[in-house]
């Protein structure tokens, strides 16, 4: 991937790698070796539990976060990625999981915010491949009030001394392919914080009409925030940009 598609490409690839789960030294081993060679990113579980792997509050992965938090590799998170898909009911037709796909990621960056990791990591960067970026809003709502208000028996200021939306903004990014309602609330997702992507070829793509799509989605939109939603956030978040 890094040697032969993406290193001719002069940029128009950028490799995202796969590390092995089954051992979080070897994991960080394998992120320290691409980072040294300029890869940016690496493929991790939104929910490991599901795949029978510890979770991110079992301190298993401090070493991983560690190599990610000192080389500026961002965790990339696919929907899906943990092998599970919610659904109301066994029997729900697949248009339901299909449309609560997002849920997984809701459930990540919850477990995220309030995991303590992104404290002792402070440079630690996540993103969230196609979970789009509309509930994001009420979630950072929901996950300040509970850290606000349920203190007394939950002691969650003990570990996570801020609000928990203070570790979203710059560190945690959202990647939407449409998602009109997410860009409504721009100020509170983030404008720094939201990548656009096409999905192709999946059936979600804007392809053949990307460019079009991209020209009525932010018509309205200044230059600025037009260029950080679809080139300038990319580059902030794998750092491509570092000389």
């Amino acid at each position: 991937m890094v040697d032969e598609w993406c290193g001719p490409s002069n940029g128009a690839n950028i490799p995202l790698c796969i590390i092995p789960l089954w051992d979080p030294e070897l994991a960080a081993q394998e992120t320290q070796r691409n980072a040294d060679r300029g890869v940016r990113a690496i493929c991790f579980s939104e929910l490991p539990t599901r795949l029978k792997l510890p979770s991110i509050h079992s301190g298993y992965w401090d070493p991983l976060w560690q190599v990610c938090n000192d080389t500026g590799v961002t965790v990339c998170m696919h929907v899906g990625s943990s092998s599970s898909n919610p659904a109301a009911g066994p029997d729900s037709p697949l248009a339901v999981g299909v449309t609560l796909s997002f849920n997984n990621s809701f459930a990540s960056l919850t477990d995220w915010l309030f995991s303590g990791n992104l404290v002792r990591f402070p440079k630690l960067k996540l993103a969230y491949s196609e979970g789009q970026i509309g509930w994001i809003p009420y979630v950072l709502e929901r996950a300040d009030t509970v850290w606000e208000h349920h203190d007394g028996w939950q002691h969650t200021r003990e570990k996570i001394p801020e609000p928990p939306s203070t570790y979203y903004y710059g560190r945690i990014y959202g990647c939407f392919t449409a998602d009109r309602h997410g860009l409504k609330n721009l100020d509170e997702v983030g404008p720094d914080n939201i990548c656009f992507e096409t999905d192709y070829p999946h059936t979600d793509t804007t392809w053949p009409n990307t460019k079009e799509y991209v020209e009525k989605m932010l018509a309205g939109y200044d230059e600025e925030t037009a260029y950080k939603v679809l080139r300038g956030n990319a580059i902030a978040m794998l750092e491509l940009d570092r000389t």
